[in-house]
């Protein structure tokens, strides 16, 4: 009886605790992380499970491990052993049943070929190299190749990076290609248009997708879906499009480039494929990496058929629900797991319907602050109250939950907001949000098992544009809670036919919290020499100044220079200079990123990092750079390959202050300290 009760007394004390505090990710899906000896530098670059239940996994250091009890179960340690090494920066594995002997082998895409790995023996070890197909190499060190994929018809696709020379460049053939192998290593060119194809796949009904990162011709990261001839975007790669067996015959001065919307100038271009999902950069990810659709049957939670996506260099999962819509492909991006210990970079299912997640770091810096690890993503049973997907319709979109909605709050206009806009499609690196709007909403009506909204909107929806759908304030009909993620971004390629949702005729409000506001406005540079006498005082405080100040009769009284270097770093640590002198600060960015240079007080780089991240929909208008005290003078992000210089007094107060880049996803790793001394 003194069991029982201590047993009920302690329920009454947890259910409590729980519902003080928010739900958390780690609610629902539970980290867990493998143990990796530290002789060993495992760099994930390809995962593969085996039909015993052991793990393979290829690393950038040019081996491929074999672990066991990846599931650690009983002793819950698991185990490594080497199987192949001396391979060149391998990126993706496969693992192959039924060889002519009946044992399994691997191939493993490394950077000039796809090699087929087979231990003949039997001893975990593999005894043979044999080249499955090769492709030339310029030595460009942008060349990272990634695959295989398995089809359901038994071949086979892989994909090439672009070369980085300043922009994308196709140094060598069929570089920024997808290419189809068959079981005789026999290539057929299938798609180009590929700048950075990490993550690639193939869907349960023979659809094959790949992920894209922001850069060159990509305004920001997205997935778009490839058919044989397909041109995803980047004119690099046609320059082979004249060899025999190319699909397309697009020539890259074919392409311009107008900074007009993707889905624009695609009515022009007949070969080029808009993304069937925009990842809004820095608003979900910033390096898309690879995807899975979910197969699990349940075992995985509520989202059978959907896809999980990695991002580098946010260290998360997203989750995207597609549909087709007049035959064309589109959906929504959502967030959904963050706090992985290193870049993800590979994913694969687990026996028991668990994620595995490959990570590494080294030169691709990321959020997670390991240079490289292996977790397994684990569903705890419970069903998180999240929006479960976005369907378009004629007049709106289907917001579907996981689990009933309170009525009240989810037919009220004012628990939703609709906003929607677009980016440009430009030889230029990357793309700030465009033509940004905000949708009136009309009305909303509640399905009568209270599992779906339809939001209603106030005006036309705009085709080609990426609507974000926020429901901040819906609760759950049981227990009143919030969504874990109330926000999704939903790429409009058509609009859904079908009658129109009969709602009440009466405008709503201008849901425009997330635009700029006068506010939020970007602060110009500022050139002393035009301004007069009266406006001196502002000038002063200007944190943005470009020109040399006609008061400099001689000068700067110093110059320092930083510029960038690989892994989200500055080329150097630690500058110094001299209370109240005038400075001139030269940033060049060397890296193929953008990134901007916020020179704050100290000890507040990341307090105006994470001010960066909360910019959402205004941040690249603001150069990503808050409105905040702590902000003393900063550049504008800058391109690859160019530099900007700026003006300023230094501190009269010694002390060290800190200089940061504040494109999000930046500023926990790109900082140094500015030294003011006396």
């Amino acid at each position: 009886m003194k069991q029982v009760l201590s047993f009920f007394l302690a329920a009454l004390l947890f259910v409590p605790a729980f519902a003080q505090r928010p739900a958390t990710e780690e609610d629902y899906y539970r980290i867990v992380t493998l143990p990796i000896p530290e002789d060993i530098k495992l760099e994930v670059g390809g995962l593969a499970p085996m039909p015993d239940g052991r793990l393979a996994a290829c690393t950038r250091r040019g081996e491929v491990w074999i672990i066991g009890n990846p599931y650690m179960q009983g002793s819950r340690v698991p185990t490594f052993k080497r199987f192949a090494a001396g391979l060149h920066e391998p990126l993706g594995l496969l693992y192959r049943s039924g060889g002519p002997d009946g044992r399994g082998y691997f191939l493993c895409t490394q950077r000039g070929e796809v090699t087929k790995l087979v231990d003949n023996d039997g001893d975990d070890v593999a005894d043979e190299y044999r080249s499955f197909y090769k492709w030339p190499l310029s030595g460009n060190y942008h060349e990272y190749s990634y695959g295989p994929v398995l089809l359901p018809d038994g071949d086979m696709v892989i994909t090439l990076n672009l070369d980085w020379i300043g922009f994308g460049a196709s140094l060598a053939k069929w570089r920024g290609w997808m290419l189809k192998l068959n079981d005789k290593g026999e290539m057929t060119p299938w798609a180009t248009g590929l700048r950075s194809p990490a993550g690639f796949g193939v869907l349960r009904d023979g659809s094959i997708f790949y992920t894209e990162n922001q850069g060159d011709w990509v305004g920001s990261g997205r997935m778009t879906h490839l058919e044989k001839g397909d041109f995803a975007g980047n004119p690099a790669g046609l320059r082979w499009s004249s060899e025999p067996g190319s699909p397309l015959a697009l020539k890259p001065e074919d392409v311009p480039s107008t900074g007009k919307p993707m889905h624009e100038v695609a009515k022009t271009i007949k070969n080029l494929k808009v993304p069937a999902v925009w990842f809004p950069h820095t608003l979900m990810g910033i390096s898309t990496s690879d995807f899975k659709e979910d197969t699990t049957n349940g075992a995985f939670g509520p989202f059978s058929g959907q896809l999980f996506v990695g991002d580098q260099g946010h260290s998360k999962i997203m989750r995207v629900a597609l549909e087709k819509v007049n035959g064309e492909w589109q959906g929504a991006c959502f967030p959904f797991r963050e706090g992985f210990q290193s870049g993800i970079i590979r994913t694969v299912w687990g026996q028991d319907g668990s994620m595995f997640v490959g990570q590494t770091s080294r030169g691709w810096s990321a959020t997670g602050k390991d240079p490289y690890g292996i977790q397994r993503l684990v569903w705890t049973g419970k069903t998180p109250f999240e929006i479960k997907t976005i369907r378009s319709k004629p007049d709106g979109f289907d917001v579907e939950f996981t689990l009933p909605v309170d009525r009240k709050t989810a037919e009220n206009p004012d628990s939703y907001s609709l906003n929607s806009f677009t980016y440009k499609y430009h030889r230029t690196y990357g793309s700030p949000i465009e033509d940004a709007r905000p949708v009136p909403i009309r009305g909303v009506i509640v399905s009568a098992d209270g599992l779906t909204a339809r939001i209603v909107a106030d005006t036309v929806l705009r085709e080609g544009y990426i609507h974000e759908v926020k429901a901040e304030g819906v609760r759950s009909a049981a227990g009143n809670l919030a969504l874990l993620h109330p926000t999704g971004y939903y790429t409009l390629n058509a609009i859904a036919p079908g009658d129109k949702a009969n709602v009440a005729a009466r405008p709503k409000h201008d849901h425009s919290a997330m635009m700029a506001t006068a506010s939020t406005k970007p602060e110009p540079p500022v050139n002393k020499n035009k301004v007069g006498k009266a406006a001196v005082a502002a000038v002063k405080n200007a944190k943005r100044i470009t020109d040399l100040p006609t008061d400099w009769t001689n000068g700067p009284d110093q110059t320092i220079t930083v510029g960038t270097k690989p892994g989200l770093k500055f080329d150097t640590e630690k500058l110094e200079v001299k209370a109240g002198s005038r400075v001139k600060l030269v940033f060049n960015n060397n890296d193929d990123m953008l990134h901007n240079c916020v020179i704050v007080k100290p000890g507040t780089a990341n307090a105006v990092g994470n001010a960066a991240l909360r910019l959402n929909l205004n941040g690249p208008k603001m150069n990503y750079v808050p409105n905040s005290a702590d902000v003393l003078y900063h550049t504008n992000i800058l391109q690859p390959e160019s530099a900007e210089s700026i003006y300023f007094v230094a501190p009269t107060e010694p002390g060290d202050y800190q200089y940061v880049c504040t494109f999000p996803g930046h500023s926990s790793l790109m900082q140094g300290t500015l030294k003011v001394v006396k």
